[in-house]
């Protein structure tokens, strides 16, 4: 791995959105309690308060910017796995992914299904085990701008994500280790009225499955063969973490191959 690392016959892509004051946090409506923004304060800078070091106090959420879903974060998970008892072995896996940028472009709250799954496994082969399903929705393009990000209207937050047959049928699948997608969380923005509501979260993370959220990247890596490496903070009996991810990919596999 090495050796191919410094050949450059492997090519490191990173997945993941920068951490800033601009970054976008999820909205719940009253009287639900919502997440603090990222905020930082500076504790020394070259100065009187530390005259050869600069470093900061920061403020956030778990659940904030790209970062990893624990079982514990939903209620059908409250028995799983906080993120500090995640077994390293399943935060490295391997990545597929279903692109649908193209009916997201049409369609802003599309949502991907079973079937989709299902062709994409007839294009590509089996899911392998211990794999990381990523859902490319070009939403990432977005990310720099938090009201479009999030993309509220009158009727709600309109953003594409998973159905509920389909949450179920991942969820069921012994082949995933996780789910990642390039919106603010795992499920759609009307994912609060799906039947049961935000699906992702209740079916995937009752099953001791891993949620990832605004990713960026997707289409730097191949449909199938890339490695996923995800590195979130080990917070004793957190439900998530913020993580830098990372992916793996093999030179001679062209991204759209």
């Amino acid at each position: 791995m090495l050796a191919a690392l410094s050949a450059g016959r492997v090519r490191v892509v990173d997945l993941t959105a920068p951490l800033s004051e601009r970054t976008p946090v999820i909205r719940l409506p009253e009287p639900y309690a919502g997440t603090v923004p990222f905020s930082r304060a500076e504790i020394s800078r070259y100065d009187a308060r530390g005259p050869a070091w600069y470093w900061n106090d920061f403020t956030c959420g778990e659940h904030t910017g790209t970062h990893l879903d624990a079982p514990v974060h939903w209620v059908t998970g409250r028995d799983g796995e906080d993120v500090s008892r995640i077994p390293p072995p399943r935060l490295v896996g391997s990545a597929c992914v279903v692109d649908v940028a193209v009916r997201v472009a049409e369609d802003p709250g599309y949502l991907l299904t079973v079937a989709d799954v299902i062709a994409w496994e007839r294009a590509h082969g089996p899911l392998p085990h211990g794999c990381w399903v990523l859902l490319r929705t070009g939403w990432s393009a977005r990310g720099d701008d938090p009201e479009a990000f999030l993309n509220v209207t009158g009727a709600g937050p309109v953003t594409p994500g998973v159905s509920a047959e389909c949450a179920r049928w991942l969820a069921a699948d012994p082949r995933v280790t996780g789910l990642g997608v390039e919106t603010v969380g795992t499920d759609a923005g009307a994912a609060h009225a799906f039947s049961p509501p935000f699906p992702c979260h209740h079916f995937l993370l009752g099953a001791g499955t891993y949620g990832l959220t605004q990713l960026r990247n997707l289409d730097a890596l191949p449909p199938r063969g890339a490695a996923l490496v995800a590195a979130p903070l080990p917070i004793v009996d957190g439900s998530g973490a913020p993580a830098r991810v990372l992916g793996l990919v093999d030179t001679g596999t062209a991204a759209g191959g």
